[in-house]
């Protein structure tokens, strides 16, 4: 669980970095990379998708070993 919270808070950063970085190249030159932008936010909705689901299996595994004792 501390892995997962590292990897959100990891995510969150790297999109704000990205984001930051996406305005300054507007800012500079005037156009945006629409689909780098699409990729990147993508595969991090992806990467956090994946982790929820992980982590929902992870806590039925300990609901059902509850029931269990």
């Amino acid at each position: 669980m501390k892995f997962s919270k590292a990897i959100v808070s990891l995510v969150i950063l790297l999109n704000a970095a990205f984001t930051v970085a996406v305005l300054f190249i507007f800012y500079r030159l005037g156009t945006e990379p629409t689909a780098l932008i699409a990729a990147w936010f993508g595969f991090t909705t992806g990467e956090l998708w994946f982790l929820a689901g992980i982590r929902k299996k992870e806590v039925e595994k300990q609901i059902n070993r509850e029931e269990i004792e």
